[in-house]
């Protein structure tokens, strides 16, 4: 679950606003009832806002990330608020999931220190720009922590398996997606598509009910979502009350805001996501890739024949691509970079969150190439150089940062062992109301 704002028409983050508070965009409930529940705010007991977004550890590390979910958990930190009471932020490196594929534990294991010095260079955790404070902003440092690191999550995940049907699991769109993977001609499966579905892991089936435990945990009541994991949200949801019926209330409602993904494509093949399990190294940027690799990537990268300059990421997917991922690091130049920079939310409109509907992103883009036209910025080399200043600008302080925090694994222990300690000790206290209320509490 990860989270995104920031663009070249806002220069400020603006009022924030849920899911439901937006006509144009539909939301995770399949009936009338459960729109207006997902945009309700939780009824009965009064809960301390808290937003979480979790992001896995593998694959880290290239553009795509950066103005995907690191931008949004920037954005959300930088913010001012002038309640006495601001939000909690938690901000998780979810191993437990990275594990429901397999993978190779040494890489793993650097992995994840690649994913927490990102985060640290890009601004996000303790002691960074962006939560700070002074004498004029309220604001408590976000909890930067490992899933793995806190083994509430994988305890309240099994209280939680115990609520949730078998059936409902099988019904998630991931899983089906996984199953069609196995079974590509339906019924009569041959010998070779039974033993695929056989290899498909209990881990994967039952991992949305463990991002309902992580979301839980922390009595989470805003979560920043893609629209790919509302269906995720509405089963943490429906387990809440499922738990709150059954036992008492102990958890929110969390409420799921859906955030506009900044989609990054690959530079080789534009059909795809920018991956960097791809095999081709130049199919993506990397924030530790210098200036002059940048440039070579950027020049090698699939545009068309066409030789004007239109967004039309159906048809001209390679250019779009480009004019978006142009759009995306001009429109977050200078924002996000401490508290000076951060704009301050009036206490009436904290619970909100910016959401861009898609025909305000087709006018903005074309807006874009209207611009660029005027400025006489018209073929794909042209367009190419000016995408690679802006990626290499924006990247230039991240990637210095990286490299220094990378090389100091002494910081990053301390980093990690503080994000533990903080979560442990919200997640202590949860559990124990959990115990406590299910009958397995101490004796």
């Amino acid at each position: 679950m990860s989270m995104n704002t920031q663009n070249l028409l806002r220069p400020s983050l603006g009022p924030l606003r849920t899911a439901g508070q937006h006509s144009k965009r539909r939301t995770i409930c399949s009936t009338s009832s459960r729109r207006q529940a997902a945009a309700a705010p939780p009824k009965g007991k009064r809960y301390r806002e808290t937003v979480f977004s979790g992001i896995q550890p593998t694959g880290f590390g290239q553009l795509g990330n950066y103005l995907g979910a690191i931008q949004n958990w920037i954005d959300l930190q930088s913010r001012s608020y002038t309640s006495p009471n601001p939000p909690r932020i938690l901000y998780s490196i979810v191993g437990l999931h990275a594990i429901t594929l397999p993978q190779d534990p040494k890489k793993l294991r650097e992995e994840r220190k690649d994913a927490l010095a990102c985060l640290l260079a890009c601004g996000l955790g303790p002691g960074s720009k962006s939560a700070g404070s002074s004498s004029s902003v309220r604001r408590e440092e976000p909890i930067l922590f490992f899933q793995e690191d806190v083994p509430e999550h994988a305890e309240l995940a099994w209280y939680l398996n115990t609520l949730v049907g078998v059936g409902r699991l099988q019904r998630m769109t991931t899983w089906k997606s996984k199953l069609s993977i196995a079974r590509p001609n339906g019924q009569g499966l041959t010998a070779a598509e039974e033993e695929a579905e056989e290899s498909l892991k209990l881990g994967l089936l039952a991992y949305p009910v463990l991002q309902a435990a992580d979301v839980m945990l922390y009595k989470s009541t805003i979560i920043p979502v893609g629209e790919d994991q509302q269906q995720h949200l509405e089963l943490a949801r429906d387990i809440a009350q499922t738990f709150n019926h059954r036992f008492g209330e102990v958890f929110p409602l969390p409420r799921h805001v859906i955030t506009p993904s900044k989609r990054v494509l690959s530079l080789t093949d534009p059909s795809q996501k920018m991956s960097k399990s791809a095999p081709n190294p130049n199919s993506r940027i990397l924030i530790t890739d210098p200036p002059e690799v940048i440039v070579k990537k950027i020049r090698g990268a699939v545009t068309d024949s066409e030789r004007t300059l239109t967004w039309d990421p159906e048809e001209r997917r390679g250019v779009s691509n480009l004019l978006r991922i142009l759009d995306a690091c001009q429109g977050l130049q200078g924002q996000g970079q401490g508290v000076d920079a951060a704009p301050t939310v009036p206490a009436d409109q904290e619970q909100d969150l910016a959401n861009e509907t898609p025909d305000d992103h087709t006018i903005r883009m074309s807006n874009l190439t209207s611009r660029l036209s005027a400025e006489g910025i018209s073929s794909h080399a042209q367009l190419k150089s000016l995408v690679s200043e802006s990626i290499i600008e924006k990247l230039r302080g991240i990637r210095e940062e990286y490299l220094k925090v990378r090389g100091d694994e002494a910081y990053l222990s301390s980093v990690a062992q503080e994000g533990r300690e903080r979560a442990r000790e919200v997640a202590g206290r949860t559990m124990g109301e959990v115990r406590r209320k299910v009958g397995l509490s101490s004796i």
